[in-house]
């Protein structure tokens, strides 16, 4: 019964990796974003309030700049799904 239970858990984790391989994760932004206030979030950002404090300040983690890779500036309305250099943060 046992090897049943572990032969099936393994067909099951075997199917969702096959399932995620032609899925690409998108996360609300880059996963290379970073801000003061990133660092106190509990979690995924799903919001720019979760990146921005008065002073507006981002940077990239890729380039620790202003800027990403692509020259644009990093905020969290530039730093999305579509942009060139965009990576999710839900993949690893």
């Amino acid at each position: 019964m046992e090897d049943e239970k572990s032969y099936h858990s393994g067909q099951v984790a075997e199917s969702l990796k096959e399932a995620r391989a032609g899925v690409s994760l998108e996360s609300p932004f880059c996963g290379s974003l970073r801000s003061k206030k990133f660092f106190m979030t509990n979690g995924l950002a799903t919001d720019a309030g979760q990146y921005l404090d008065s002073t507006e300040h981002c940077w990239c983690r890729e380039t620790q700049l202003v800027v990403g890779p692509d020259g644009a500036r990093a905020h969290p309305s530039r730093c999305v799904p579509g942009r060139s250099c965009y990576g999710s943060a839900l993949e690893g």
